[in-house]
């Protein structure tokens, strides 16, 4: 992937058979620059979101497309990805060396070197060490609660992000997070809220790396202890419409039985900060099925039963839109352990950001995806893995 700025958007839209095009993100840290690679295909496609939901560094990158004219989001979000990784000492300037780049081992090896670089000295732009440990820091400050200070990816939001723009209301923006004090799950969404940098930091602020946001009284914490992926939020709380949903998922549930303790937290985190998708759309297509079904009798009903209280009350569940659900999930090689969400290294930053730019055009080949649906429940699924093709 060449990521010097510049990118391919052209001047129109994609006409599309739905009423919202929905992009949801996933967190994942260092794994986010998948999710710009992903994008970059969509708007070389011509598709452009309508609205953009994120959790952690899906909020972040959310909020930079969100916050910039469609012509400006690909340059943003490389501008972003550049600054908070970095060319570690051992980095190779081109290709890696030939008995390298054939070795998970000494990749693996490298990469744990990048991670411990990151969790040393921090990602520019993004977090810094703090000089002193928490746990000799007086109660109720900042630095007691957090081993990094995030006042740096407050100044690159306010640079990289026009805020008035993402709050004109072009392109709805969601980004969900965790109240300290109640443990409620919450979205900051430009619908009801003023979104400013405070909110998009409050949705990555992951404890205990990172500290609370305060936000009107209230302190905020990374929403993917709750729950890690907005699609949920995107389908029962948005304005029913007809909606095409790209799902980007940094986290795969599907993996091996590890075989060694290194394996077990890579695993752990895996199934932890995945999505449950596959059952959770099952249980949805249900749901639209019957939600269908019940339309469908409501119009065979006499005019004598419209005033009917039971109706009434049917009629608020009764639907007949459609949705297309299409998932995207990065997919790890077998060099990256655990620390994988935060290893910044520009080397796996590109390969990531390839990765999600080659499977999202892979994905984009399949003419249905971009069709609406015409099953009984008006739902469908695409997952370039499960499904199997190219």
């Amino acid at each position: 992937m060449n990521i010097q700025l510049g990118s391919k958007v052209a001047a129109a839209e994609r006409c599309l058979p739905f009423e919202c095009v929905a992009l949801v993100l996933q967190g994942g840290g260092a794994l986010g620059a998948y999710q710009g690679g992903v994008y970059e295909a969509l708007a070389e496609a011509n598709i452009h979101p309508d609205w953009i939901a994120g959790i952690s560094i899906g909020a972040i990158n959310g909020a930079i497309i969100a916050g910039n004219a469609p012509k400006d989001r690909v340059d943003r979000l490389r501008e972003f990805w550049m600054q908070v990784t970095s060319i570690a000492p051992w980095h190779w300037p081109s290709d890696p060396p030939q008995n390298l780049a054939r070795s998970d081992e000494a990749r693996n090896l490298l990469n744990q070197m990048s991670a411990g670089l990151a969790m040393a000295c921090g990602a520019t732009g993004f977090f810094f060490t703090r000089p002193l440990m928490p746990w000799v820091l007086p109660g109720g400050t900042l630095a007691a609660t957090s081993f990094y200070d995030t006042n740096g990816l407050k100044h690159t939001l306010e640079r990289l992000v026009d805020f008035d723009r993402l709050n004109a209301g072009i392109t709805r923006f969601s980004a969900g997070a965790v109240n300290v004090r109640t443990g409620n799950f919450m979205y900051f969404d430009t619908n009801t809220h003023t979104i400013r940098p405070e909110h998009v930091m409050a949705s990555g602020a992951l404890p205990p790396s990172f500290p609370a946001v305060e936000i009107e009284g209230e302190h905020y914490w990374d929403g993917g202890l709750v729950s890690n992926t907005p699609l949920e939020w995107v389908i029962d709380y948005g304005h029913e419409q007809d909606t095409l949903a790209f799902q980007v998922d940094l986290w795969s549930a599907r993996g091996q039985v590890p075989s060694n303790i290194a394996e077990v937290i890579t695993r752990q985190k895996e199934i932890q900060y995945s999505s449950r998708t596959r059952a959770g759309t099952d249980h949805f297509k249900r749901v639209q099925r019957i939600r269908r079904a019940i339309d469908a009798l409501l119009r065979e009903l006499p005019e004598e039963f419209a005033h009917n209280e039971e109706v009434q009350i049917l009629e608020t569940v009764a639907s007949r839109k459609v949705y297309n659900v299409v998932q995207l999930i990065y997919r790890a090689r077998n060099y990256e352990g655990h620390s994988k969400d935060y290893e910044f290294s520009r080397l796996s930053m590109q390969d990531h950001w390839r990765a999600g730019y080659h499977d999202a055009v892979r994905t984009l080949r399949h003419p249905e995806v971009l069709t609406r649906p015409t099953s009984l429940d008006g739902v469908r699924t695409f997952d370039l893995e499960r499904d199997g093709r190219e």
